[in-house]
């Protein structure tokens, strides 16, 4: 074993394995925390037994597969499916390519060549599943439930946080927890580090799968980490790079000790917060922190093991190196790095007297430091010089001296130039002021109403506008059934952008609102009342034209004009 190099990954494999040689868990146990089979961790575990550490590290690193499909038959299957073979589901494909084409293909094969060209299969059915309830972790620290919490814990007394929560999934106490604006990546870093410096690095952990923790590709729902595609996020680089296997949840109910544990905090921890008085996000986390041990003795449970499986971090380990955004730049010539609006200027080394064109990671620290790291060495920049053109741009604008008032009796007031329009000095703009906002609101309420009673509609177009009245009309004057238009209707456009069939329901809307529109008269004209006159003096909007019955979008701005407030 001289020599050997095992990646995070396989260091916690080896963890594992010797956990389940001496006894603490299961094999069918420790398949869920090592990512593969249980048929594939015996194979591990016999191969550990065999040749040792070394049976972890991969032997096909660096290789071609031998079964590889070649990249020629790969683009044939693809534009035979596009035209000749289009409409096909993916079995019957590969059944045709090998009995008319001499292509011999497993299915899974064509799927995967065709699902990676875009093209689904036109015919999906959902395997069944054996729902049963999972047993617990027999040690505490393999495996961590994240989650994040958007509620009103302050009440009215503060802001709307959101807490969240790392919860263990061997004994459902909480290792840590806090308290913070929004559930983003720099939230989850702070509960990652916080369990970290407490307890040590788990083994595990289990997520749902919000943006901050894998990617949704486009135009399908499949996500391209469960696929092993696509660039992770930066909690799932930062999970990678210390060795913590990811694993993501299909369904609320997957995770529900975090869940649970969400629904008692929502009742308990606000209790406490209106008791202490909380008001701020500083006042809170001093109540979560005096909360967590005594929720933890409360509910929490003993594990089946009592040591736990929590790894020590490696002194050579940067924690804060790994939690933190990190971005790949290329150097400009004058050794600058521009980074979210800022530029870094880098200074030269021993060892490198220049790092122009070279290309460097620059990682944003949870302090708000900006760090420039050059094959593993971290360089310290600093803000550089702006350009003459930021200069300039930046330049404020000469004074202009105040006009000299002639006296009131040799002018009159009119003559004198008028003010821009705008609110007065020290009075708030309509958008900053809660009453003025709900009176704007209103008057737009106001006039999409009016705007619907003549016949347009606002928002988006619905899928019952696309219905061919015509076509269901010549129909219906057939004897045809709404089925059998429903059947022989063409496609539409979806919203998303879809091609679809409008369903029955969509089709006999379709229809009556059209039956509706006929005999509504399109030359009446709305008086506006009281209350609007009202509204218009306080608001100081200005009086529009009469609303027509052609342009929905066009009538709700006229009616709903904002002017100077004052």
């Amino acid at each position: 074993m001289k020599g050997l190099t095992l990646t995070a990954k396989e260091q916690t494999r080896l963890q594992i394995l010797n956990g389940v040689l001496e006894g603490h868990w299961f094999v069918r146990e420790a398949t869920e925390v090592l990512g593969v089979s249980e048929r594939h961790a015996w194979r591990l575990l016999a191969a550990y037994r065999k040749e040792g550490a070394a049976a972890l590290a991969h032997g096909n690193r660096g290789r071609v597969p031998s079964n590889a499909t070649p990249t020629a038959t790969g683009q044939q299957v693809v534009a035979m499916a596009q035209e000749r073979y289009g409409g096909i589901n993916h079995t019957h494909l590969a059944e045709l390519l090998a009995e008319r084409e001499g292509v011999v293909l497993s299915r899974s094969t064509v799927r995967r060549l065709l699902v990676g060209a875009g093209l689904p299969s036109p015919r999906y059915r959902r395997p069944p599943r054996h729902r049963y309830r999972r047993q617990r972790m027999p040690q505490e620290g393999m495996l961590l439930q994240l989650d994040g919490s958007h509620h009103a814990w302050l009440e009215d007394r503060g802001p709307v946080l959101t807490l969240l929560l790392a919860v263990d999934d061997a004994t459902g106490t909480v290792p840590y927890a806090l308290f913070h604006e929004q559930e983003d990546t720099q939230g989850y870093f702070l509960l990652l580090r916080g369990v970290i410096e407490r307890h040590g690095i788990p083994l595990a952990v289990y997520t749902d799968r919000h943006a901050v923790f894998q990617h949704w590709r486009h135009g399908t729902e499949e996500i391209s980490a469960s696929l092993g595609t696509g660039k992770p996020t930066q909690c799932g680089r930062a999970l990678r790079e210390m060795g913590v296997t990811q694993i993501f949840a299909h369904s609320p109910e997957a995770k529900g000790r975090v869940e649970r544990a969400n629904g008692t905090f929502q009742d308990r921890l606000v209790a406490e917060l209106r008791l202490a008085g909380a008001r701020t996000l500083v006042d809170a986390q001093q109540v979560l922190a005096d909360f967590l041990p005594r929720f933890n003795a409360r509910f929490g449970v003993p594990a089946a093991h009592p040591e736990p499986a929590y790894r020590p971090v490696d002194p050579r380990l940067d924690v804060d190196g790994v939690l933190c955004i990190k971005e790949r730049r290329r150097v400009a010539k004058d050794n600058t790095v521009q980074y979210q609006g800022h530029t870094l200027q880098l200074f030269p080394g021993t060892d490198r007297p220049s790092y122009a064109r070279a290309h460097v990671e620059v990682q944003e620290r949870l302090d708000g430091r900006l760090l420039v790291s050059y094959r593993g060495k971290l360089l310290t920049p600093e803000d550089a010089p702006p350009l003459a053109s930021a200069l300039r741009a930046s330049a404020t604008s000469p004074v202009v001296p105040a006009q000299a008032w002639p006296p009131e009796d040799e002018c009159t007031r009119d003559a004198r130039p008028k003010p821009p329009p705008g609110p007065l000095a020290g009075e708030p703009i309509w958008y900053e002021d809660a009453g003025k906002k709900r009176l704007h609101r209103d008057l737009v309420r106001a006039g999409m109403e009016r705007a619907r009673q003549e016949g347009s509609h606002i928002g988006r177009p619905r899928l019952s506008d696309q219905v061919d009245a015509q076509f269901v009309g010549e129909r219906r004057s057939l004897g045809e059934s709404w089925r059998q238009i429903y059947l022989a209707h063409p496609p539409v456009q979806s919203n998303s952008g879809r091609t679809v069939k409008p369903s029955i329901g969509s089709i006999r809307r379709a229809v009556k609102a059209r039956e509706r529109l006929a005999v509504v008269p399109t030359d009446h004209t709305m008086t506006p009342t009281a209350t609007d006159r009202e509204n218009h003096e306080r608001m100081a909007i200005s009086p529009a034209p009469a609303p027509t019955a052609t342009n929905g979008h066009a009538d709700m701005q006229n009616e709903v004009t904002l002017a100077v407030l004052t």
